[in-house]
């Protein structure tokens, strides 16, 4: 042994070969611990989400949009309906070479500019992520040839999808209205009302008229299937399938031979027309001039298309029926007349003399009549046959605008009827109260003289109007109006008529309606202002012409309908009921900037009365403006 050299400590070196061991055995063994922790929390405590997830991932969820209800007219005629149709659709988020893609796919498809800027547009108001239609209604032949390269457009695919169909077009544009693409603003709203869910693989949502209003009911209950896939996200089988329930299908009160009739009869002219039953308040006919094409909305309408609608001078897109408000003109005088019998400021044999105006005491400014010259003496009855302006500026002025607005609102001037379609105005049945909330004016016994006659700040919508002729012809009972008659549940079959529904019921003296509706007769009859439209009718009709000012004229100058310019010229307003013993119908007529209501307006009503009481149809265009010269209202 070599000295110096130490021996080698055999036992001290086996204590910390012990001590090493130890530790590492104790780190295994903890590490062993964690793994058992972990492998004890995800396969025991964990295991129902993750087999959750597992079963995600292999099997989809797959919602089913459901058929939209049918809407259909009383004798079971569509208004609108659905069919199938295959798509070719792109989804952007996965093309990131958008419109390369769509020049390839138009060697195979035709894809027009009309298809590029609808699908322009259909990008803006959905995400990024949705399959978007860019050709529509795809033949045979292109989806034969699309299958053959379907390998050459990852993100490209076709699609069986429903679509709505509106058979009518134009003629029920205002009535069915259309449907729309969901938007951002939609689904917030459906989330909020917790509809959400049920609208999982719908693209549409009612956007005006009907669809609109009955969404819920036309919409139905959403069903889904469970799809298993493999790897690759392709399907492999189907699990399980809960079908939708298609929504449920509408029948209106309207005649659509009713309200081709009532179109065929305004010919060119614009303006709108409201049909209704009194007893029930149904609307039987429901016309605004003009409309527009409801297609091209189900599709997504193109930018041309809407420009075209939206900046027509003729507002096709303006539903004037419930949303325009003019003035009621003489239309207004029997409501009027009412009000003074049965406020006592009138008797039936109380008469007046009319000099062609009308002035306020202690005032020079003249109110002129129609007539040049005036009517001579008039009684009530003669006032509305002649409808004589001169009489109702005075009886105005002695009734007060609050004694006016008070008894009239009963007939529903000045709000909104409740129809069962979006979109109503109020119109204006001014009161002291109104003006001064409105302009902050008091009110001058110079604006109650224009109310008399149905001008200065009387507004009043078409519906209106026949809702409150259609009270009038019930003696006084106001109906609400409504559209659907009765509702069919899809799932059971079952039909729920819509009851009628009375509003108010105005306690008017029997002898003071007598009154005013006989002598609405007789402005049918020889020596009324709509003797011309009341011609040769086998049965009675009860109306009152009505003529509009749209410009007002300097004072002294002479209203010459060929001097002023054709959209400035008077609206020719009708109301009426038929037969006058027994009213089945009510009409209220209004022809933009028509001339005169007797010779314009009233024509439209007679044929609408013809066929809805006699079967008649009319062989065209049925207004008369050679009749204005002997003829005013």
């Amino acid at each position: 042994m070599t000295r110096g050299t130490e021996l080698r400590n055999h036992q001290r070196d086996l204590y910390y070969f012990r001590v090493r061991l130890t530790v590492a055995g104790s780190v295994a063994l903890s590490l062993f611990l964690v793994l058992l922790a972990r492998f004890i929390y995800l396969q025991i405590i964990q295991h129902d989400h993750y087999q959750t997830l597992a079963e995600q991932n292999r099997i989809s969820i797959v919602p089913i949009a459901p058929n939209r209800g049918l809407i259909l007219d009383r004798n079971g005629v569509a208004l609108a309906h659905n069919f199938t149709a295959f798509t070719l659709e792109l989804t952007p988020s996965k093309l990131p070479h958008l419109e390369q893609t769509i020049d390839q796919l138009s060697t195979l498809i035709e894809i027009t500019p009309k298809d590029r800027k609808r699908f322009k547009k259909l990008m803006e108001e959905s995400h990024n992520f949705e399959s978007l239609p860019i050709r529509t209604r795809l033949n045979d032949v292109e989806i034969a040839r699309f299958a053959a390269n379907r390998y050459r457009f990852p993100g490209v695919e076709i699609k069986a999808r429903l679509f709505r169909h509106y058979p009518q077009g134009e003629i029920t544009s205002h009535v069915v209205g259309y449907i729309g693409r969901i938007n951002d603003a939609d689904l917030e709203r459906l989330d909020a009302s917790g509809d959400l869910a049920n609208y999982r693989g719908s693209d549409f949502i009612g956007r005006t008229g009907l669809e609109q209003s009955y969404e819920k009911a036309l919409h139905g209950t959403a069903g889904f299937e469970e799809v298993e896939t493999d790897a690759s996200g392709r399907a492999v089988r189907t699990l399980s399938r809960t079908p939708p329930v298609s929504g449920d299908n509408l029948t209106l009160h309207l005649d659509l031979k009713l309200q081709q009739v009532a179109e065929k009869a305004f010919g060119n002219f614009r303006g709108a027309l409201v049909a209704i039953d009194p007893k029930t308040g149904g609307v039987l006919a429901f016309v605004s001039k003009p409309g527009f094409d409801t297609n091209l909305f189900v599709d997504g309408i193109d930018s041309q298309n809407w420009d075209m609608l939206n900046n027509s001078p003729d507002k096709p897109l303006v539903n004037r029926a419930i949303h325009g408000q003019y003035p009621p003109g003489s239309t207004f005088k029997p409501f009027m007349a009412l009000a003074g019998l049965e406020l006592k400021k009138r008797a039936p044999d109380y008469a007046i003399y009319d000099p062609g105006y009308y002035s306020l005491p202690g005032s020079s400014h003249r109110y002129r009549d129609w007539k040049a010259g005036g009517h001579g003496y008039v009684d009530l009855h003669k006032s509305l046959v002649v409808s004589c302006d001169t009489y109702y500026y005075g009886l105005a002025v002695e009734l007060g605008i609050d004694n006016i607005f008070n008894f009239i609102s009963h007939f529903g001037f000045g709000k909104k009827t409740g129809i069962d379609i979006d979109g109503e105005s109020t119109g204006v049945l001014p009161s002291v109260e109104w003006k001064m909330k409105r302009f902050k004016q008091k009110w001058y016994t110079g604006d109650t003289v224009s109310v008399g006659i149905g001008q200065g700040y009387d507004l009043a919508t078409p519906l209106q109007l026949a809702v409150a002729t259609a009270t009038l012809a019930d003696n006084g009972t106001q109906m609400r109006p409504h559209l659907v008659g009765q509702i069919q549940d899809a799932k059971t079959g079952v039909i729920t008529p819509i009851p009628p529904e009375a509003v108010s019921t105005l306690p008017v003296k029997p002898e003071n309606l007598a009154m005013v509706r006989s002598a609405m007769i007789d402005v049918m009859r020889p020596g009324g202002t709509a003797a011309h439209a009341g011609m040769g009718a086998p049965y009675a009709i009860a109306g009152k012409t009505g003529t509009a000012q749209v410009v007002g004229m300097k004072r002294g100058e002479k209203y010459v309908a060929s001097q002023v310019e054709e959209r400035h010229r008077d609206h020719a307003l009708f109301i009426a009921y038929a037969p006058a013993d027994d009213p089945k119908i009510a009409v209220a007529v209004l022809v933009e900037n028509g001339g005169h209501g007797g010779s314009t307006a009233a024509p439209i009503a007679r044929a609408v009365f013809d066929y809805y009481l006699l079967g008649k149809l009319p062989a065209g265009p049925v207004t008369t403006p050679a009749a204005e010269a002997a003829e005013h209202d």
